[in-house]
């Protein structure tokens, strides 16, 4: 399910999950790997790391671009993205380019509560990023990190090293300086200040049960996952597979299906890029699945967790370039602040793997790439 849809960081998610069918797409452990092929294309470090952080950002722009001006029709907006990306899976599956197991009842109703999470996690996602500029939407996802990391601490017997704590200090101080430049922005530009700052006001509420949501999601899956053994493409699969009726009831149950309704939705003068860009986010949920695996395999899990601590520099500014976030001092200052506790968690995490395995998190192990794609779903 495209999350945002589906859908993500550091500890982060995807709707698709966890190690590719009979093909996986594992990582050899270190001194199994035999280094690339010199000028093989599928090998080159570069491609698949430009394919990953373009994949993420796609998906943020095609999800502001259609939750930009009056479009009210989330739910419809998910299910759409969830039949986009049960169909392209199953296109590659029949052209044999992936593998998952077929549907069985008795997983399904196993998976099912999981999924209900998923839908929670995109939803509140979609509305806080309808109402926050996609700066300060990217920094506020990082407090997700915190919370997950926490859960792990609580559930899971997990640790928090003093330069983890340090980069969550670093990741609350941006989200801050980002509400605070977005508030300061509203008051000293709008002529209608008090409605401007309602408006980010419910964005705020959005984004904190977003990322209430986000966590609840990653630790349920991590416990469930245990019981169905299931792989990235498996993963994928059943979230949006068992979604999309969940999301027509509720669409017609909560939304407005007026012609009136309908018509401002999708005006006549934009609804072919509207339904261009629901479409492609829904492609985006596969790209990143893919991609994330991909970089993984040719790279190492060092290297991607960079490229995910790096990734959210250019997913902040895309939303500079590509809509009216304001640019200011504060604002910019909050997207290098989050940017530079993406970095900070990411060697944290780095140094915490390095460590006898005695005694640690057990996600501090070394991670397949179908792993690594599991904390994938915030970085967008």
């Amino acid at each position: 399910m495209a999350e945002d849809k589906k859908k993500t960081d550091e500890y982060t998610i995807e709707m698709n999950k966890v190690d590719q069918g009979s093909r996986t797409f594992e990582a050899p452990p270190p001194s199994a790997r035999s280094p690339p092929a010199s000028g093989s294309f599928g090998n080159n470090p570069i491609l698949p790391v430009l394919s990953y952080c373009g994949s993420s950002i796609m998906m943020t722009v095609m999800n502001k671009y259609v939750l930009s001006g009056d479009f009210n029709l989330n739910f419809f907006l998910l299910c759409v993205q969830s039949i986009v990306c049960v169909v392209t899976i199953q296109v590659c599956k029949s052209s044999g380019l992936i593998t998952y197991r077929d549907f069985s009842s008795d997983e399904a109703k196993k998976w099912f509560p999981i999924t209900l999470l998923l839908i929670g996690m995109i939803y509140t996602g979609s509305k806080a990023l309808q109402f926050l500029s996609i700066p300060v939407y990217t920094i506020f996802k990082n407090l997700t990190i915190i919370l997950i990391a926490y859960g792990e601490v609580l559930w899971f017997g997990g640790s928090v090293t003093g330069l983890t704590l340090f980069s969550f200090g670093l990741m609350v101080l941006s989200s801050i300086i980002a509400a605070w430049a977005d508030i300061k922005h509203a008051v000293e530009s709008s002529t209608d200040a008090t409605a401007k700052v309602s408006t980010l006001n419910a964005g705020y509420i959005w984004m904190l049960i977003n990322c209430l949501c986000t966590s609840s999601y990653v630790l349920g899956m991590r416990k469930r996952i245990k019981l169905t053994n299931f792989k990235d493409f498996d993963t994928m699969f059943y979230n949006n597979l068992l979604s999309i009726p969940v999301l027509i009831v509720f669409t017609f149950l909560v939304e407005d299906w007026s012609s009136t309704n309908i018509n401002r939705n999708f005006p006549e003068a934009d609804r072919s890029s509207i339904w261009f860009a629901m479409i492609l986010s829904g492609l985006s949920s596969v790209f990143i699945s893919y991609t994330s695996a991909w970089c993984v395999r040719v790279t190492s899990s060092t290297t991607y967790s960079m490229v995910g601590a790096l990734n959210k520099l250019p997913i902040a500014i895309s939303g500079l370039v590509f809509f009216d976030a304001p640019v200011t001092f504060p604002s910019v200052s909050a997207i290098v602040v989050g940017f530079v506790s993406g970095l900070v968690y990411a060697v944290a995490k780095i140094k915490q793997n390095a460590k006898p395995r005695i005694g640690v998190l057990p996600t501090a192990n070394p991670v397949s790439a179908s792993s690594q794609s599991l904390r994938d779903g915030l970085r967008s």
